[in-house]
């Protein structure tokens, strides 16, 4: 039996729904020619921070360095500039040199939490190629004068500032922590979003006892992650229009196979491709392909949502008895 893997996320038709999500990993452009044999569909790229950018479009820098005396800890709040892989400028031309090495779609991503200059930034990154931009919306409001309604309005409004900018699609990356994630994200798609990516992940930071100091803490991703995002995606599968792309707990093909149930159009990969290389993405496709004979699903659309909650008349209470159920399922 003939399988059909092909999907169409943010307007591109793809050849599967398997690629990289933005790291560090596509910095090496052998890594991207490395992935693009290996099977990925098309190319994210790490993101582009609004710090970034601003510091060189509005000299925030100098801003950020006036306060050093003040408190004697905000020098190490933000890198230095040359801590960044890629500068502003490093990253037009890197999209550029990406576009010339492999013959795949190339997302660029944007992060930010605030309108400003940056977000201008995105009509240099459709210039430079890039075919279609993500945009992380990383916001963890510490402010407790901030209401969860600001923050849902700023993001909608970066949206919006971003798309009257550019052409090219745009998929919104956000996180899990919203109060009403289905309403946000209908809003989101009534402005023009193109496609959203669930989700971005909250780094979380750790203590060092010996220094007192607060550490910045990379753990890469656990497939227990993946859960949230299947919740997600079988929620929105049909509330949206949108196309869905699962980011985050993707380690086995299997993962691949229930973000496709739970109603995703692409997913992600990035800690297991970053713990076992691109060709690791060979090993998803073939797991995938090996998993849709067995259970004699003919394509990825066929597949897609599946196991969404759409046909189930209320979500809620389907979710509150899979709440009350696992409550009951440890035995001492």
């Amino acid at each position: 039996m003939a399988l059909d893997l092909s999907t169409t996320y943010l307007g591109l038709k793809l050849s599967s729904p398997l690629m990289p999500g933005a790291s560090p990993l596509v910095d090496n452009l052998d890594h991207v020619k490395a992935l693009q044999d290996a099977g990925a569909s098309a190319i994210v790229l790490r993101s582009l921070f609004e710090e970034q950018i601003d510091r060189e479009m509005k000299a925030e820098y100098a801003h950020l360095k006036r306060h050093e005396d003040v408190f004697a800890e905000a020098a190490g709040f933000f890198p230095e500039s040359d801590e960044y892989a890629l500068g502003p400028q490093e990253y037009l031309e890197h999209i550029r040199k990406v576009k010339e090495a492999c013959q795949l779609p190339v997302i660029a991503s944007l992060n930010g939490t605030q309108i400003g200059g940056w977000v201008e930034y995105a009509n240099l990154i459709q210039q430079a190629g890039a075919d279609a931009l993500e945009l992380n919306l990383y916001y963890l409001a510490t402010d407790a004068a901030v209401s969860g309604e600001e923050v849902e309005s700023d993001v909608v409004e970066i949206v919006r500032t971003v798309k009257a900018g550019v052409k090219i699609p745009v998929a919104v990356k956000l996180s899990p922590f919203f109060s009403a994630l289905g309403h946000l994200a209908k809003e989101v798609e009534g402005i023009g979003a193109d496609g959203l990516v669930l989700f971005n992940r909250f780094y979380q930071p750790d203590i060092d006892l010996d220094a007192l100091e607060v550490l910045p803490k990379l753990d890469l991703s656990t497939p227990e992650e993946l859960r949230l995002r299947l919740r997600w995606l079988a929620i929105l599968f049909g509330q949206v229009k949108l196309p869905l792309a699962c980011s985050g707990g993707v380690h086995s093909s299997g993962d691949v196979a229930k973000a496709i149930l739970a109603g995703a159009n692409t997913v992600q990969v990035v800690s297991a491709l970053l713990k076992h290389g691109p060709a690791h993405l060979r090993t998803l496709r073939i797991g995938l392909e090996q998993w849709m004979q067995e259970k004699e699903y003919e394509s990825v659309s066929q597949m897609r949502g599946a196991l969404s909650l759409q046909n189930c008349p209320d979500p809620s209470a389907f979710e509150r008895a899979n709440y009350l159920k696992v409550l009951q399922l440890w035995k001492s």
